[in-house]
C-alpha cells in the first residue's frame, strides 16, 4: 500500500558541515521555512543517517527542519568511525549545532535509536526542548539487546537462523562478540559479509510485510558496514549506567509535551518498551498503531507522526 501521509518532497535551503573534533565532520541540512518553528530530526540506527524522506514528516511552510547525520553516519565523515561515538558526544554535537544555527529552543523528533538519543538529549538539556515526538522506543537496556540478538528467533526463526548461521557454531553463544570481531577486524571482505548478514536481519524485521523498497536502503555495502559497526558498537560499548537510566531520569522531562507511537507488531523494538516508558511518564501521549511494524515508513506509523507534527502547527504541542 502506497504511503500517502508524507508531505511532498523538498530540498534543503542550506547544508553544511560541523567539525566536532579532530576526527568527525558532521553533515547537517535545513529545509522548509527559514523563519519557521525549529524542529530537529534525529535518525536511527545508530549509523543509518538521514534520508530525503525524513524531511517529509513536517509541514515545510511552518517548520524550520534541521537534519543531522550523527557521528560515523550517512554523509558525515569518516563513515563508520567509532572514535568518541556515544550518546554524550552526540548530545554535545546537537548542542553545538543548535548554537551554530542560533536556535534557542526546538522540537525534537526521533525514532528507534533516534528515540534513544532524543530522550537522552532532552534529559540533559530539557530547557532546549519545546516538545518531543518519538517512535519505536529503544532505551538500550540489556533486555532489549537480548531481544534483538536472540529472542527474535521466536517470531522470525528463518531470518534468525541466517543471521546466527553466518557465525561458526562454536561462537554462537555470544553473537554480539562474534559479529564485533568480524566487523572491526582487518579482513575487509569478511567485515562486509558480516555487515550484510547483520543488515539483512534487521531490515527484514522492520516492516510488517516484506518491503523491497525499504530494504534497499541498506543495499549499498558501505552503508550496511557503517550501520552494522555502529549498532554493534552501541550494543557492546555504549551501555546506559544504570541499565534503566533513561527511565530513571524521566522526572527531568515530564513537563515537556511529548507524543510517542509504536507499532503493535514492531519486532525490532518490542512494544513493551513503550509501555515501560509510559508507566514511568504518565503525561506521555501514546498510540499503538494496530497494523504496523517498526519502520517510520509504515503507513500507520507515518500517519500518527505527521498528525503529531500537525498538532504542533495548530497548538504548539504534539499532544492530543
Amino acid at each position: 500500500m502506497a504511503n500517502q501521509h508524507f508531505f511532498p518532497s523538498i530540498t534543503p535551503f542550506e547544508t553544511g558541515t560541523l567539525p566536532v573534533d579532530n576526527v568527525h565532520d558532521l553533515y547537517w541540512e535545513q529545509c522548509g521555512n527559514p523563519q519557521g518553528d525549529p524542529v530537529l530530526f534525529l535518525h536511527g540506527g545508530p549509523g543509518a543517517g538521514c534520508s530525503e524522506q525524513d524531511r517529509c514528516f513536517f509541514d515545510p511552510s511552518h517548520f524550520r527542519i534541521v537534519l543531522l547525520d550523527q557521528r560515523g553516519s550517512g554523509r558525515s565523515t569518516p563513515v563508520g568511525d567509532l572514535t568518541n561515538n556515544d550518546m554524550e558526544h552526540t548530545t554535545s554535537d546537537i548542542e553545538q549545532l543548535r548554537e551554530q544555527l542560533d536556535i534557542d529552543r526546538w522540537h525534537v523528533f526521533g525514532g528507534s535509536y533516534g528515540s534513544t538519543i532524543s530522550l537522552y538529549y532532552a534529559q540533559q538539556h530539557p530547557q532546549r526542548c519545546k516538545s518531543l515526538v518519538l517512535r519505536g522506543i529503544w532505551m538500550l537496556r540489556a533486555e532489549e539487546r537480548d531481544w534483538w540478538l536472540y529472542q527474535l528467533r521466536m517470531i522470525q526463526p528463518e531470518l534468525w537462523n541466517k543471521f546466527a548461521g553466518f557465525i561458526p557454531e562454536s561462537e554462537r553463544g555470544d553473537l554480539l562478540e562474534a559479529y564485533w570481531k568480524r566487523l572491526t577486524g582487518e579482513d575487509r571482505e569478511l567485515a562486509l559479509q558480516a555487515a550484510k548478514h547483520w543488515a539483512i536481519y534487521e531490515i527484514s524485521c522492520c516492516t510488517l510485510l516484506p518491503n523491497e523498497e525499504f530494504a534497499s536502503h541498506f543495499a549499498e555495502p558501505d552503508t550496511a558496514w557503517a550501520v552494522a559497526r555502529l549498532e554493534a558498537h552501541y550494543f557492546r560499548n555504549v551501555k546506559p549506567d544504570p541499565d534503566t537510566l533513561l527511565l530513571d531520569r524521566v522526572e527531568r522531562i515530564r513537563h515537556i509535551p511529548a507524543f510517542a507511537v509504536h507499532g503493535r507488531y514492531d519486532i525490532v523494538c518490542a512494544v513493551k518498551n513503550l509501555v515501560d516508558l509510559s508507566d514511568a511518564w504518565p503525561e506521555l501521549d501514546t498510540v499503538i498503531s494496530p497494523d504496523s511494524g517498526h519502520s517510520s515508513h509504515e503507513p500507520g506509523i507515518t500517519k500518527e507522526l505527521v498528525a503529531a507534527t500537525n498538532r504542533i502547527v495548530k497548538t504548539g504541542s504534539p499532544c492530543f
